[in-house]
């Protein structure tokens, strides 16, 4: 735990860390584009695409023997549809999100699904520029999030988010987040002390991009140091495909809204399908 405190304090550095004289182009000869020619890019590229990080993992729990009701397949489908080119004000564009989550417990008879949760959600993104090189990233957005349930398994909420992720370099990536939530599931009125307020991290990649790793805490509320904590490492397959071997640990509370207020320490080995850049988180 002393290591992971570690940790997010270097990520919270990171995050403060003056970005202005970085290089974030993704070259080999770190050319410098200037920001017509950035925009003129991006707007080329196809409006829809991955959001978050996509996987599909096997495991089971750290802290207790494991059986098949803490050993499960957890997998996420992330992605994002561009509505509108680079017209809106500070070049920003409008999208519109999907991610849904799910807890599959195969080991179980029948195989059945222990949660599923939905995470729909509009935003506004726009990237930062200086002296002509893309420095970051920042989003607006409102994301409800739910697991279609009714009456005492039901479980919701809506956030107001605000994030930021600046590129330190083509390798380093450190990421920001924070909502305003609005409450509206009856079940789970306390889910701000399990599910958080906040969170930060940072993403690494590799110089021949076959490595990828990323580190995420999600502050929980109050004044004390806790926080939900996933680390993902993955190795390419191939070396021109999106697909990775993935090594995902989630520690904490808040892994799927039916137990938000139940702690798990989970190891998965799995499949990542990310973006050729740096992820959303």
């Amino acid at each position: 735990m002393k290591l992971f405190r570690i940790i997010f304090a270097i990520t919270l550095v990171g995050w403060f860390y003056p970005v202005s004289a970085q290089i974030t182009h993704i070259g080999k000869d770190q050319e410098k584009f200037n920001v017509d020619s950035l925009i003129h890019d991006f707007d080329n590229r196809p409006f829809f695409g991955i959001f978050k990080d996509n996987y599909f993992a096997l495991g089971t729990a750290l802290n207790q023997k494991p059986n098949e009701y803490n050993s499960d397949v957890k997998f996420q489908i992330s992605f994002r549809q561009r509505l509108t080119k680079s017209i809106l004000p500070f070049h920003s564009h409008l999208f519109l999100s999907y991610s849904q989550k799910a807890m599959w417990n195969i080991f179980e008879e029948s195989l059945p699904f222990h949660d599923l949760n939905f995470n729909p959600g509009i935003g506004v993104q726009a990237p930062i520029f200086n002296k002509g090189r893309l420095i970051g990233n920042a989003t607006i957005m409102v994301e409800h999030e739910s697991n279609g349930r009714d009456g005492e398994a039901s479980r919701s909420w809506n956030k107001i988010s605000f994030a930021g992720s600046a590129y330190i370099d083509r390798r380093l990536m450190v990421h920001g987040k924070v909502w305003i939530p609005i409450i509206d599931g009856q079940q789970n009125k306390d889910i701000l002390k399990y599910s958080g307020i906040f969170q930060a991290g940072a993403q690494f990649l590799s110089n021949n991009k076959r490595w990828v790793a990323d580190v995420t805490f999600v502050k929980r509320q109050g004044w004390n140091f806790s926080f939900n904590t996933i680390i993902n490492v993955g190795f390419r397959i191939r070396e021109k495909d999106n697909q990775f071997l993935m090594l995902h640990f989630y520690d904490g509370y808040g892994e799927n809204m039916l137990d938000y207020n139940k702690y798990h320490c989970r190891l998965r080995l799995g499949l990542l399908i990310r973006p050729s850049f740096f992820s959303d988180f």
